[in-house]
């Protein structure tokens, strides 16, 4: 029996041709690994870039969870993308990820910037696969941004509740507010004068992909260093 990667490497070399224009969106799982020989069969990795309103299904796989009961945010005001992100290892992985629609375009640019840069991050998907909890996502370093939530130890909703906020790396960036850091299990990272390839700094290439299109970085607010966070505003 063939192995499913050949199968899917089969039907790569049939459908080539399809997506030589590069005209063309390429669906993939979330968290598969694409080899260049892939890319290129289907046209290059701009054709795994997409936003696209939440279809029965993905609204299926979110509601009740980031989707919560009495979500202020209509489904109509979310996109669901796809993307590209370089892993830890280095390898093309696909991502997936629900935000505002005032956003999405954003995003898709930022994060094919990122990709096109060799920036690592470890994973990109959907929050609902832990359950909407934002500590255990944080944990396993899964970069996220919709989640119907309110800001932690208040009333107030989170930018992630609309849809208009994005953490990045979350584990190896954490957000310290003086003794409380989350996730707890980033504490080792709440020093950023130690060296470490995965913090995001002002003025490194995540940062600027991001603050030059007017989002801004939780690492620079006063009151609390949110180092995982941007959020857009206006």
């Amino acid at each position: 029996m063939r192995s499913p990667r050949k199968i899917i490497f089969a039907i790569a070399v049939l459908l080539a041709p399809l997506f030589a224009s590069g005209q063309t969106t390429v669906r993939w799982p979330a968290g598969g690994v694409i080899s260049d020989a892939q890319l290129a069969m289907f046209g290059g990795a701009g054709n795994f870039f997409f936003a696209e309103e939440l279809s029965d299904e993905t609204f299926e796989r979110i509601d009740g969870v980031s989707f919560a009961r009495g979500c202020t945010t209509p489904r109509s005001g979310l996109r669901h993308l796809q993307v590209l992100h370089r892993n830890f290892g280095g390898r093309t992985q696909v991502g997936e990820m629900i935000c505002g629609e005032a956003v999405a375009e954003e995003l898709l640019a930022i994060f094919r910037e990122l990709y096109d840069a060799g920036y690592p991050i470890e994973k990109v998907l959907l929050i609902d696969l832990y359950g909407a909890d934002d500590n255990l996502s944080m944990e396993d370093n899964n970069t996220a941004c919709f989640n119907f939530r309110r800001v932690a130890g208040s009333k107030t909703l989170s930018m992630h509740a609309r849809g208009l906020a994005v953490d990045i790396n979350p584990l190896y960036n954490p957000c310290v507010k003086g003794s409380r850091i989350e996730p707890a299990a980033g504490a080792e990272y709440a020093d950023r004068s130690k060296s470490c390839p995965y913090y995001i700094r002002k003025g490194d290439v995540c940062h600027r992909a991001f603050t030059r299109r007017g989002w801004k970085w939780g690492g620079a607010w006063r009151s609390v260093s949110d180092y995982q966070h941007f959020e857009k505003t206006n």
